[in-house]
């Protein structure tokens, strides 16, 4: 990280995306806001999108911090994400949190690295790839498919996503994988013109920083260098808008691709959600052990 080497790359994450609120662009219905120690991001709309952060930790009464958000959506009747890394302060605030009502998602990892690392171009084998318009259709029908085929439900990520790209195409690009040929593997077939991959790349204008997001693989096109071929090309338009660095929340598929690449696994995310109910622990209950 020679043009790095005064910050680390995750102190540098932290000052310019954490510290300063950028985990989220501002986009017309989203909401941005603190809460004492605690950053928000909300959309208006009670059945979408909210989620919280405590980058600078929740200070000597984090339980006090935690029930305010808890009681906050759930008056709205939202569903809440706490989005923590495992340097977040208190050290027990996993478990704090299963206290008052959250469950723990999957773990995924932090990656981050520069830009310039992931611009070799790779050859998508059986698949078109192509930049998706906010008026295309098609493209986000297909990317709601892919989604009901591989995770087993469709949600309403791919219109909000869709939205924002309307709304704010300076701080979004959506691509698109596309078959070209017949496929199948393990029992599953794609055909010709079907999305079997979908992901898309946001920016933060000001920062050193974009980061990487969807890259759900059709199971009949995996192991064709599609996923490979769609971080090249998110990575050759954030490098022609000049930002250096990359982050990306991946899986365990993604991530050995991605260090391979010479990205650099620093940190846990783990997603803490919450459904819309009445707030939490009783007054002074203990955390419990993990």
């Amino acid at each position: 990280m020679a043009g790095f080497a005064s910050m680390t790359l995750l102190e540098h994450f932290h000052a310019q995306i954490r510290l300063a609120g950028r985990e989220d662009e501002p986009r017309p219905g989203l909401v941005q806001d603190s809460d004492g120690p605690v950053r928000r991001t909300w959309s208006q709309d009670p059945t979408a999108f909210a989620m919280v952060e405590c980058p600078a930790g929740l200070g000597e009464d984090p339980d006090h911090w935690i029930s305010r958000q808890v009681d906050f959506f759930a008056e709205r009747g939202q569903e809440l994400e706490w989005k923590t890394y495992d340097y977040d302060e208190p050290a027990d605030l996993l478990d704090r949190l299963r206290a008052h009502g959250f469950t723990l998602e999957d773990d995924e990892a932090l990656v981050l690295g520069e830009v310039a690392d992931l611009l070799h171009p790779v050859m998508a084998k059986g698949a078109s790839l192509r930049l998706v318009e906010a008026g295309d259709d098609a493209a986000f029908a297909g990317i709601a498919d892919l989604h009901e085929i591989v995770w087993g439900r469709r949600d309403g990520h791919t219109q909000q996503l869709r939205d924002e790209l309307r709304r704010s195409p300076e701080t979004l690009d959506v691509f698109v994988a596309e078959a070209s040929e017949p496929m199948e593997a393990g029992g599953h077939r794609a055909e010709v013109g079907q999305v079997v991959c979908g992901a898309w790349v946001r920016y933060s204008p000001g920062t050193d920083f974009c980061s990487l997001w969807g890259g759900t693989t059709h199971p009949a096109a995996r192991r064709r260098g599609i996923y490979r071929a769609l971080v090249a090309e998110r990575a050759q338009r954030a490098s022609r808008r000049g930002f250096r660095l990359v982050r990306v929340d991946c899986s365990p598929d993604s991530l050995p691709i991605l260090t391979r690449l010479g990205l650099e696994r620093v940190a846990t995310t783990v997603p803490a959600t919450r459904a819309p109910a009445p707030a939490g622990p009783t007054p002074g209950q203990p955390a419990p052990t993990r």
